[in-house]
């Protein structure tokens, strides 16, 4: 679990105590529910994570609610968006291994997240993760009912697929874009698990060693 379950959760718990204590059970009914969801929401279950060579990992558990090309930095890139309800786990992970090379926080509107303006007006969380010379951008957007985005790396750091880096308080979506040559392993509607789901596989290009080069050429005279 989160530690922020146990701290909502504490805090509903400690106070429906006190109601307790200065009224009765009946009282204390609501909270001790409230307690309960927050200790389920903040849930953080263990995912097999895939080792398919170029694969790209859902960043969130959710429903695809979209699968486009759009214009990101002068290029074409695949895009895929999977909105995350209250019912969701919501720690999100890493798409892809790699290096964090940019972090930018871009404050913004609370738009329902399954609006397609959620997605350039909304609050968010802008991560670049660069690895085997592939550039990936996945983004932490707020919903309607969310309001606090947390991400624990910074840039430079390293990063594994599917390792945990953050989370989006409550509803919210995440948005996944990567080079338009990708090849898309999920469609609209489809249900996916953060860290376990692949929704695209990168093409893999094995550079030629200059050992091999050198063998190559001598074979050649």
């Amino acid at each position: 679990m989160v530690r922020d379950g146990y701290f909502y959760g504490g805090g509903c718990l400690l106070a429906a105590g006190v109601i307790v204590w200065l009224a009765a059970w009946a009282y204390a009914v609501p909270l001790l529910l409230l307690c309960a969801f927050f200790l389920w929401f903040f849930r953080d279950p263990e995912r097999q994570v895939p080792t398919l060579v170029g694969a790209v990992v859902s960043p969130g558990d959710g429903k695809v609610t979209d699968v486009s090309i759009v214009g990101a930095g002068g290029t074409s890139r695949h895009r895929i968006s999977i909105f995350l309800s209250v019912f969701d786990v919501h720690v999100n992970r890493s798409p892809i291994s790699g290096v964090i090379r940019e972090v930018r926080y871009q404050r913004g509107k609370f738009l329902n997240a399954m609006s397609a303006h959620s997605a350039e007006e909304n609050e968010q969380n802008i991560i670049t993760v660069e690895g085997e010379g592939r550039t990936v951008i996945f983004k932490q957007i707020a919903g309607l009912i969310a309001r606090r985005i947390v991400f624990n790396f910074k840039v430079g750091d390293q990063v594994a697929c599917g390792e945990r880096v953050g989370l989006i308080k409550f509803g919210s979506r995440v948005d996944v874009l990567f080079d338009s040559d990708a090849a898309i392993q999920v469609k609209l509607g489809d249900r996916v698990k953060g860290g376990a789901t692949v929704i695209a596989l990168l093409p893999v290009t094995h550079p030629v060693s200059a050992s091999a080069a050198g063998e190559r050429e001598a074979g050649s005279i």
